[in-house]
């Protein structure tokens, strides 16, 4: 009995492997072949133990698949094996180029089914670091501060100025120019948190203000792949007096 030539993508979530989804286990379980990028915890591999495991990752300034190979690779190895699963960090549609694949794919005459992963937009609270919080602020701004041609992005200028949390991906080679551009707006005290290597067993956090963050990160070292915080949020995890001051305004307006 032939096998059928489909697609699953499905999200990895942010690097600890209990944060899999069920949905996404029953996915691996049932793969021909896995095409994993770079950021997903080697452990996750476990739950498709008969499957043919491919790399596919993309990391800056290290050798990588371009976007093309992995595209083509995800159509041959389903009309070729069967079920493909392409395992990506966090969830394939933010950041991921989810959308990409699965158009190619579809293309191509195959049936693409999404599981959706728990974003690296979600890592703050892995660490403690509200990205909303009642009576500091009320949304808060997800950007990707490097483009396509490497250049820093022009919405790290906007949210600069007017966001009152943002969180920026593919930002740590750029860290001295979004503090650059936070100064510029008079935003020099805001506070700033770097996640490094997400919520994996090595991740880490440093936490500084857009004055200072740019020589902690240099002694500090933060690794890739790294989530950058700015906004009053980044401090009220380990700043007690912050803390108290938010519980204390939160009792008043209960009362």
């Amino acid at each position: 009995m032939s096998k059928i030539s489909r697609v699953t993508l499905v999200g990895a979530g942010p690097g600890d492997p209990e944060l899999m989804t069920i949905k996404g286990v029953k996915a691996l379980q049932t793969a021909d072949v896995v095409l994993y990028d770079a950021l997903v915890d080697p452990e996750v591999l476990q739950y498709a133990p008969n499957a043919l495991h491919i790399p596919v990752g993309k990391r800056a300034g290290k050798s990588s698949v371009s976007q093309d190979t992995i595209n083509h690779l995800i159509v041959q190895y389903a009309k070729e094996m069967g079920h493909v699963v392409r395992l990506k960090g966090g969830d394939s549609f933010v950041f991921g180029r989810g959308f990409e694949e699965k158009t190619y794919a579809e293309k191509h005459g195959l049936q693409v089914d999404v599981v959706l992963g728990i974003s690296s937009v979600m890592l703050p609270g892995y660490f403690g670091i509200p990205l909303t919080c009642r009576g500091v602020n009320q949304s808060f701004s997800v950007v990707t501060a490097t483009t396509k041609d490497g250049t820093l992005s022009e919405e790290v200028l906007n949210t600069a100025a007017f966001s009152p949390t943002t969180l920026y991906f593919m930002g740590l080679g750029k860290l001295d120019l979004i503090a650059e551009a936070y100064a510029a707006n008079g935003r020099n005290d805001l506070p700033v948190a770097i996640i490094s290597k997400g919520s994996h067993a090595d991740g880490d956090v440093i936490k500084g203000k857009v004055s200072d963050i740019v020589a902690i990160a240099k002694e500090k070292k933060p690794e890739a792949p790294a989530l950058l915080i700015f906004g009053e949020g980044a401090a009220l995890a380990t700043n007690e007096q912050q803390v108290n001051q938010w519980w204390e305004a939160a009792k008043t307006e209960v009362a």
